[in-house]
């Protein structure tokens, strides 16, 4: 299948038009028309080769929301015209204890990336959703449910499944303390969803200028952490923090807010840290995790859930040619909080 998108073609380079072909269907693949892809962090990463393993050219995008338009000869679950949805991978092995229980973000084999990675059975290099079709596994290919707006919900894809998978993995729910530091794409949505599963939500930032938005998203409170005073008083008082950031930052000052037990979650900064001590960990028996997407299981549920109770992320549209622009208003973090392309906005007139 021919198509065409947006490509980085090196890492101090503009994404720019770019035609490229799509694999046949396979049996048991699915090829949707992407009707929107949402704009993450990791999309400029890997533009820019910050993390030192991208290829190019490369097309970004693992936020995908689309139109099925064909399906392979065993596909059972889809067909031409279902709107469905692709995250952040497009396979795995599938016979791996941690595929096995729906975990496939954690395949033994790793799992396949739906850009940035290579194909399963071909070796090629997958590209993702800044462009017009994606042909994608079945078994990697979501249900949207009626009801979840088709041109917001694709942030959910990513931002959305990072930040649900920790609440649900250290089992937030009514009367669950749940702090949240940094309030971007990641944030935003941690504090919904943490919100909607019913606990006690503080979204901690350095500025009382978030404290309005904090509370207009849900939040209960916002903790300034730049105050001494105030983060003295609220030790021990979460059961878990999610700490969004996306930056090498300390975590010292955030470590004593934890009860005993308590967890700090890392789904924001891929790499380094500042040195931490292990002080309030030892003392408190505190705990410090990481934490990736979720399964292909978990995230139906995250979309099903996020039907249900009419949680979206807060987005930006913006046309395929607006993506340059959007890299350098992210960077300034200049965005409220996720940039989406209405991907109609892309001709192949451009390619």
């Amino acid at each position: 299948m021919n198509t065409f998108g947006y490509a980085a073609y090196g890492p101090d380079s503009p994404l720019a038009p770019y035609t490229f072909e799509r694999r046949e269907l396979r049996p048991d693949d699915v090829a949707l028309e992407i009707l929107y892809c949402g704009v993450c962090h990791s999309d400029l990463h890997t533009a820019r080769n910050d993390w030192g393993w991208s290829y190019y050219p490369i097309v970004p995008g693992h936020e995908i929301v689309g139109r099925v338009i064909e399906v392979g000869s065993e596909v059972t679950r889809y067909r031409a015209g279902d709107h469905v949805a692709v995250g952040c991978m497009v396979d795995s092995c599938q016979e791996c204890d941690q595929c096995q229980k729906g975990e496939e973000q954690l395949c033994r084999e790793g799992n396949v990336q739906t850009y940035g990675g290579h194909d399963r059975i071909t070796g090629e290099p997958t590209q993702g959703g800044y462009s017009k079709h994606i042909v994608v596994r079945e078994a990697f290919c979501l249900r949207m449910p009626e009801g979840l707006d088709l041109s917001k919900a694709a942030p959910l894809l990513c931002a959305g499944i990072t930040t649900y998978s920790p609440l649900r993995t250290w089992g937030v729910g009514p009367g669950s303390r749940v702090g949240v530091i940094g309030l971007g794409g990641l944030g935003h949505m941690a504090v919904k969803l943490a919100v909607g599963l019913g606990a006690d939500v503080t979204v901690l930032s350095r500025s009382s200028n978030k404290e309005a938005d904090a509370l207009a998203l849900g939040a209960d409170r916002l903790l300034l952490s730049s105050d001494p005073e105030a983060m003295g008083k609220a030790a021990s008082g979460f059961d878990l923090i999610i700490d969004t950031v996306p930056v090498k930052h300390g975590l010292d000052p955030y470590l004593p807010l934890l009860d005993v037990d308590g967890t700090l979650v890392i789904v924001g900064q891929v790499g380094p840290m500042d040195e931490a001590s292990t002080v309030p960990l030892l003392l408190g028996r505190r705990r410090v995790a990481g934490s990736p997407i979720g399964g292909i299981r978990e995230t139906q549920e995250l979309l099903d859930f996020c039907a249900k109770k009419n949680i979206l992320p807060d987005c930006e549209m913006i046309r395929m040619d607006q993506i340059n622009e959007a890299f350098e208003r992210m960077e300034k973090a200049d965005v409220r909080y996720r940039f989406v392309i209405d991907m109609a906005s892309l001709s192949p007139e451009e390619a």
